[in-house]
């Protein structure tokens, strides 16, 4: 049975582009439809808890399929054979811009380039989902300020205790009431896992690599886009042509977005690359999952607490404002310095909305832009 599930789950890592929406209907498509896993109910509560905790979605719900087909090691067989592909993959990018730095330098531009288009693009999309009220608007707009005028991990970890604070006094979302009497099932040495590591990573040294990334993994409300700002203020020795290149890298590979880390552990531990690699992409994805697993039956009891649900939208709105802040700096003011600049990243992002062409091509088309001029 677990073997099964690594192969399922290997096989979409192999082919699932798109990013986390895609691979949640790849998902459906697979294991819902055509194998008859779990129910549309049981999947569609997966998703929806997916949405309001830190991590990376799309591998969230299919670490909770394993969990559901098998138990904790179904989850982990979800997991690995989901993640795997695209870790090779990023770990060997890692390995050719370190050896190649010079050959590839013509073309770093033009990855720059594609994330402004990319997160411009992310930006949007949230702000829509996460900005529908005028409340909601002003927790955006306040978080994004905040961040301009005090840009470090700190400062992120304070906008979010402040949006949840903000929540919980007022109600920025309303549940409908139910009769339905359900009782929370904890999995409570998985919450204190998370707690005792994630005090442990606040309490490490600066240059300690797990912590660093763990940090980063639990504190993501909003999914891989997230990742980017988090990443940059807490992760140290990695420039910033290396960090774009790499989120740029993550855009085009199947698989997690979350394997950035991969690419930027090896980058930033150069005395044992697979150690570094392997270290940051486990703790950036181990807070996600250690939550998941704790709320997945919990889920139903959760979703009536109105309080509950105002947190979550404070901190999402909070979230919108953090990549918006991060959209400004580094990423537009490291890749954009010319007018021609501002056209290309125009006629991408138009490129983008209106014909949708799939994310790979378009990161070699940057890419080959960059290297031409």
């Amino acid at each position: 049975m677990v073997l099964s599930i690594f192969y399922q789950f290997f096989l979409l890592g192999c082919t699932s582009f798109g990013g986390p929406a895609a691979h949640l209907g790849f998902f459906k498509k697979h294991f819902v439809d055509n194998l008859n896993w779990l129910s549309n109910e049981r999947y569609s509560s997966m998703i929806s808890l997916s949405q309001i905790l830190p991590g990376p979605g799309s591998s969230q719900v299919g670490f909770a399929i394993g969990v559901e087909r098998a138990g904790l090691l179904g989850g982990m067989a979800a997991f690995i054979g989901f993640t795997l592909p695209s870790f090779l993959i990023m770990f060997v990018l890692a390995l050719t811009a370190s050896e190649l730095q010079g050959t590839l330098s013509a073309v770093i531009h033009g990855l720059k380039l594609f994330a402004v288009v990319i997160v411009a693009d992310a930006i949007l999309t949230m702000a829509k989902s996460f900005c529908k009220t005028t409340a909601l608007k002003v927790v955006t707009f306040a978080s994004t300020l905040f961040m301009l005028i005090s840009p470090s991990v700190f400062s992120q970890i304070w906008l979010l205790v402040i949006a949840a604070f903000a929540g919980a006094i007022y109600r920025f979302s309303h549940v409908p009431s139910t009769s339905k009497n359900t009782t929370a099932q904890w999995q409570w040495p998985t919450l204190v896992i998370f707690i005792v590591l994630f005090a442990l990573s606040l309490l490490s040294l600066p240059s300690a690599i797990f912590a660093q990334f763990y940090q980063a993994g639990a504190l993501v409300f909003g999914g891989g886009h997230v990742v980017l700002p988090l990443l940059q203020n807490s992760v140290e020795h990695v420039s910033q042509e290396n960090f774009l290149t790499a989120y740029a890298a993550a855009q085009a590979v199947p698989g997690p977005m979350f394997t950035i880390a991969t690419y930027l552990g090896a980058i930033a531990h150069p005395d044992n690359v697979i150690l570094g690699a392997i270290v940051a992409t486990l703790a950036v994805f181990l807070p996600g999952l250690l939550l998941m697993y704790t709320c997945q039956n919990s889920w139903y009891a959760l979703s009536n607490l109105p309080k509950f649900a105002s947190i979550t939208a404070a901190i999402n709105a909070a979230v919108v404002g953090l990549l918006a802040a991060a959209f400004y700096q580094p990423i537009w003011l490291s890749a954009v310095s010319e007018l021609w600049h501002i056209a290309i990243v125009l006629i991408g992002f138009s490129c983008m909305k209106l014909f949708k062409p799939p994310i790979w091509t378009m990161l070699i088309a940057f890419a080959a832009l960059g290297f031409i001029l």
